[in-house]
């Protein structure tokens, strides 16, 4: 009898740390919890895409991808997801806006979007209207302006984010004081390259990193060993813009990034316009920013109360960005990818029998309309050497294109056995 209330006891004692477990992880999902909340993420063309629920006018909710984007203060929503929303949409010569949705869900975190005053909303055709950005599987991005009032962890290499209130996250790794604008999130990263002082834009929201026109110019003439290269391909391809075909891209030996010595860092040449831009929005001289193409070995922490970001090495790997097929791109409101040119290697065309305004139709056997910007550039990559059919339009016709993955913006062996830089 005595074992049997034992027993009984026991199994009820199991049962109630049961209760208890399940009660504490609901109320961690609640609405007001101290305990961050971690979802899994897509890595596509070095960008992070998440799972996010929006509240809809009816009582249900909608799970959409979002696109982390620090790097920007401004809430984008797709015009489709305006819609569903029923927010007043008013549209100028350029983009449409609208109130911001009143609250998105992480995980089961209510975030609040109160403060914003409005979302932006690309001009685009009905037919694309569920799409916020060409190339990009996403219907809103989560600004800077929303990330400041939380702990942030990305974590590349085990593609997962957390996001909890300020000091729920326990950081890791090699820390340093960042200079957050108080009022957008925008963080400037204390930096030196070649021994001079400079403030990078830490930016998780771009697909590749970016120098001032002046400092790139500087360090291209003084090394002109360091491998370079002329077009925005791979990593470097980031919305298609015609300037993409006359990007100038290098890769930096080494920059000291807060905390971090990083080496073989690929940057493109920030166009004339954009330092005064990131300047004025950031609120300190800003000479370029760091962007994916450097983070994918990390989990990268965002302690924003503490002004300090955080990198944890999570792996070691080498990412051949630039082993691809040299073609210079542009995704399209409709799905398809218009081929803008084809970037040079050694001196000659590393494509031939493509033209300037081509549609790209598959590579191999896949179609390659409808699908993003980090697929296309994963089908067009490989070991260099390596052949793909592609298969293009022009006007209206399609034909067959042989083309060879070639090791961009990357040393290879000369005759004598040496190394030389592409």
């Amino acid at each position: 009898m005595r074992n049997g209330r034992y027993n009984f006891r026991m199994r009820m004692g199991i049962v109630a740390c049961i209760v208890a477990i399940a009660s504490l992880a609901a109320a961690q999902r609640k609405p007001g919890t101290t305990e961050p909340i971690t979802v899994p993420v897509v890595i596509d063309h070095n960008r992070v895409v998440i799972e996010v629920g929006v509240p809809l006018p009816d009582g249900s909710t909608r799970r959409i991808r979002a696109w982390v984007d620090n790097g920007n203060p401004e809430l984008y929503l797709s015009r489709h997801l305006a819609t569903l929303l029923g927010l007043a949409v008013t549209c100028g010569d350029k983009e449409c806006s609208s109130p911001p949705p009143a609250k998105i869900v992480v995980g089961g975190m209510e975030i609040p979007l109160g403060e914003i005053k409005q979302a932006k909303i690309p001009l685009k055709p009905v037919s694309a209207a569920a799409v916020l950005a060409p190339g990009m599987n996403v219907e809103m991005n989560l600004p800077s302006t929303v990330l400041r009032h939380y702990d942030v962890l990305i974590d590349f290499p085990g593609k997962k984010f957390s996001i909890g209130p300020p000091g729920s996250i326990h950081f890791r790794g090699s820390s340093g004081k960042g200079q957050i604008n108080g009022e957008n999130g925008l963080i400037q990263v204390p930096s030196q390259i070649e021994g001079k002082k400079y403030n990078l834009a830490l930016d998780i929201g771009s697909s590749i990193s970016f120098l001032a026109e002046d400092v790139f110019d500087k360090l291209a003439a003084a090394h002109a060993d360091w491998p370079h290269m002329t077009g925005a391909v791979g990593s470097a391809s980031m919305w298609g813009m015609d300037a993409e075909t006359k990007w100038k891209v290098i890769r930096a030996d080494r920059v000291h990034y807060g905390p971090l010595f990083l080496t073989d860092v690929a940057l493109v040449e920030l166009p004339k316009e954009w330092p005064d831009f990131f300047t004025e929005r950031a609120g300190i001289p800003t000479a370029g920013l760091l962007g994916g193409n450097v983070l994918q070995n990390y989990r990268v922490g965002l302690d924003y109360a503490h002004s300090t970001v955080y990198f944890e090495i999570g792996r070691l790997f080498t990412f051949p960005d630039f082993d691809v097929i040299g073609l210079i791109l542009r995704p399209e409101d409709d799905g398809q990818y218009t081929i803008l040119g084809v970037a040079d290697f050694d001196g000659t065309p590393s494509v031939s029998g493509v033209e300037a305004g081509d549609h790209l139709v598959a590579v191999g056997d896949i179609p390659v309309r409808g699908v993003t910007m980090g697929q296309v550039w994963a089908m067009l990559g490989g070991t260099p050497g390596q052949e793909r059919k592609l298969t293009i339009e022009r006007n209206g016709k399609q034909l067959a294109v042989s083309a060879t993955v070639q090791h961009f913006l990357g040393t290879l062996p000369d005759d004598e056995g040496k190394k030389k830089k592409k």
